[in-house]
């Protein structure tokens, strides 16, 4: 665990975006104004399916204040995008495939100007049969979305003979899972402004999770060079994933390029709720069995995840659920088969847990309904089948070594027994509520895996003004990266804070150090900081000693500047031997790489892994149904903590998140269309929800493991759902398959179970 002094030391540092945050002068991309800016608006379709016959712009464009209208025919380029594969058009010409497809844009003076031009452009519609369902979708005679038909994707993992491995189990469970369409519930909604410069480039202010991706989508569509396009995405007000895609991007460069004027576009929440990505829902059948000792003897898998219309990252999220189907056991006969198949519901795309969630929420329920027909205590189950340090990763794949899954179960081991038998005495003196506790683990692979581009790199250089500048392309998604840096930066190079100047987010700023995805952030800045830091110092010393006289090997880096070994002043500043410098070539140090990845030809294998261990305790109202968080606990091997304030804040905010997964949210889907537009009826955790939380950080790392920290960006949210689905169970004696749990379902549970026999009329 952290040793208390470190962590102390470590948190005293502010946030450097902290104080623009909390007190309201932060400005985001949507706040800019520019001068002679027009408003952008999008037309999205009336219909979850249908051929548009035919499209008439001509009474918006008569309208006031509105200076253009654009349709298929005004796509300079390529009218695709998508980051896989490029199949979701830009602006619709014949098919609309689900309710956010996009079918015209205008920009006016107002808003209000602009909304009423949508109202004037009249689309003739004939509305096609809608697959609402994945299993709609497999049928044989289902309507085929595109032109490979409605299978996105396959993935599949076989390990030994799953067949004979079952016959050897004395135990077998058989479930069905299912796991919902969750929004990512960001602040701030899709938005921005698109700037046409004087000298025929574009600048495009827009939040987004990967700038030089943006750039080369934008370029194809546009039909413009690379190089005339610069993205600016930082700061963005929250994305977990959802921004990762292109969103109202293309539509304020065309509208800009058209009018030669700025254009901002900033969709309302309902705007964003009927285009913006999802969390893929699946149904997730598992078949696990299990010898009377209790070793994990086979496992089967059938995973259908609904993608909607469009592909984006579909297809690295269904083989990132393949990959972790089995997470941190060792089962010597496995069988995977996963289809992810397109529909005329939303488009379902990256979120925190990258697929993760939904698969570990069924395997950690089996691992549990398995101890329970074995009569063995949960953990020790886990124990006896655990991975060793050593082991191979969950695609047979060569993996860095790590202990973190035995660490985090047996972090969470004491606090569980104690837990357990606090919900038992609580349990005594109440009859109308009851208190349960669950635990579960996850394993959480980080980067984009084998054979998936996953660049990264970063730049250390001296300002003409004596700064120290680090430059990366990662963005500012409220994640902390910006204090990662900082922190990272300080220590490395026993400089200051004030001799920094961090530039993140520009694409003509910064290097290319790939996506701000896949809890890489914090490990990318940290190899790339190792691997630049010796000869960024040697040529600071180098220079100082030149201008001082003073030997090399007597000079050391510190705050302020350049200082003697023993000497507690600096002799030289940074801004002074950035002066002294002028003349000579700029000091410049880059870094390019990729993140590490196995060394076996295994698709879309991870490395790099962390490790969750999560208890939870739970109130259940047994009258109302209601489910009430008393305790989350996490324990998290991660490798060393950088910033613990930010350690801990996305990790207490993704197990919140994870409640709400859990507890309450679904973006229900009626014959392809939202049955929630809006945040009235869409319910995520308020602070009312949130149970007293304590994060608890592993920090080992094995004998040679030279990677670093890694990110901790999605491990706090995966195995929160099946620790609480567990929790009911103990409080209940109701497995739970289907989430968000209901509170009709409790109540009938109950019912069920004679526990809440007064409500009966007689």
């Amino acid at each position: 665990m952290m040793e208390h002094e470190e962590n102390a030391r470590k948190q005293s540092r502010v946030r450097p975006d902290g104080a623009g945050k909390v007190s309201g002068s932060l400005q985001y991309l949507t706040d800019l104004y520019f001068p002679d800016m027009l408003f952008g608006k999008i037309l999205r379709s009336s219909f979850p399916h249908a051929r548009i016959l035919s499209i008439c712009t001509e009474k918006a464009r008569q309208l006031p204040g509105v200076k253009a209208v654009i349709t298929h025919k005004d796509v300079p380029g390529l009218n695709g995008f998508g980051l896989i594969v490029p199949d979701q058009p830009v602006l619709c010409k014949e098919i609309a495939r689900y309710v956010g497809d996009a079918i015209a844009a205008v920009a006016a003076d107002t808003i209000g100007a602009a909304e009423k031009a949508l109202k004037l452009i009249e689309v003739e519609y004939e509305p096609l049969p809608v697959i609402d369902t994945p299993e709609k979708a497999m049928e044989p005679d289902a309507p085929q979305l595109h032109d490979n038909g409605n299978v996105m994707h396959r993935a599949g993992h076989k390990k030994g003979d799953v067949r004979k491995g079952f016959e050897q189990c004395s135990f077998i469970v058989e479930e069905t899972y299912r796991v919902p369409r969750q929004m990512h519930v960001y602040m701030e909604t899709e938005g921005g402004v698109i700037v046409p410069e004087k000298n025929g480039t574009l600048t495009v202010y827009v939040g987004t999770q990967h700038g030089y991706k943006d750039r080369f989508q934008l370029a194809r569509i546009l039909g413009m060079p690379e190089e005339q396009i610069r993205i600016i995405s930082s700061p963005i007000g929250g994305s977990f994933g959802g921004k990762d895609e292109l969103n109202i991007q293309p539509y304020g460069a065309m509208l800009a390029l058209i009018t030669g004027c700025p254009v901002k576009i900033h969709q309302t929440r309902k705007e964003s709720v009927i285009s913006g990505l999802k969390r893929h829902p699946m149904k997730i059948i598992m078949k696990t069995g299990a010898s009377k000792e209790g070793k994990l003897l086979a496992h089967k898998v059938e995973i259908l995840a609904d993608t909607g219309a469009y592909a984006t990252l579909g297809p690295a999220i269904l083989d990132f659920a393949v990959e972790h189907s089995a997470g941190p056991y060792m089962v010597p006969n496995i069988h995977v088969e996963g289809v992810s198949v397109f529909t005329n519901n939303g488009v379902a795309g990256e979120f925190r847990g990258f697929g993760g969630n939904q698969i570990t929420f069924a395997l950690e329920s089996q691992i549990d309904r398995l101890a329970e027909k074995l009569g063995m205590d949960s953990l020790e189950f886990r124990r006896r089948n655990i991975r060793k340090a050593a082991d191979a990763g969950p695609l047979g794949q060569r993996i860095a070594e790590t202990n973190g899954a035995s660490e985090v179960l047996e972090g969470i081991s004491p606090a569980f027994e104690k837990r357990r038998a606090e919900s038992e005495k609580w349990n005594l003196e109440h009859k109308w509520k009851r208190r349960g506790v669950g635990a579960a683990i996850a394993m959480h692979g980080g980067g984009l895996g084998y054979g998936r581009l996953d660049p990264a790199g970063g730049r250390l250089s001296l300002t003409n003004a004596g700064k120290i500048q680090a430059a990366f392309s990662f963005e500012e998604c409220g994640q902390g990266i910006l204090a990662v840096i900082e922190t990272i930066m300080v220590e490395e190079l026993s400089c200051g804070v004030e001799d920094l100047e961090i530039v993140i987010g520009d694409t003509a700023a910064v290097p290319h150090s790939g996506s701000t995805t896949a809890s890489r952030g914090t490990s990318m800045v940290w190899l790339a900081v190792q691997r630049m830091k010796k000869d960024f110092a040697d040529g600071l010393l180098t220079g100082a000693s030149r201008m001082t006289n003073v030997p090399e090997a007597n000079l050391r880096l510190g705050n302020g500047g350049i200082f003697r070994r023993e000497g507690t002043h600096p002799i030289v500043t940074y801004r002074e031997l950035a002066q002294f410098l002028s003349s000579d070539a700029p000091l410049i140090v880059s870094s390019r790489f990729d993140f590490p990845t196995t060394p076996d030809k295994i698709d879309s294998g991870h490395f790099l892994y962390s490790f969750s261990g999560v208890l939870v305790q739970v109130e259940v109202d047994i009258l109302t149904g209601q489910i009430k968080m008393v305790h989350l606990d996490q324990v998290i091997s991660a490798g060393p903590v950088v910033n613990p304030a930010g350690y801990t804040g996305q990790i207490e905010g993704g197990g919140v998140m994870g409640i709400g997964y859990a507890l309450m949210e679904e973006a229900v889907m009626v014959e392809g269309r939202y049955a929630a537009e809006n945040l009235d009826s869409y319910l995520v955790p308020s602070i009312c929800d949130v149970p007293e939380l304590k994060v608890m950080p592993v920090e080992t790392l094995a004998e040679g493991d030279h990677y670093g920290p890694r990110g901790v960006g999605e491990i706090g949210t995966v195995a929160v759902a099946p620790a609480i689905t567990k929790a009911i169970h103990d409080a209940l004696g109701h497995w739970v398959q289907t989430l968000p749990v209901s509170a009709e379902e409790i109540i009938t549970a109950c019912g069920e179970r004679g526990m809440n026999k007064w409500m009966k009329t007689t």
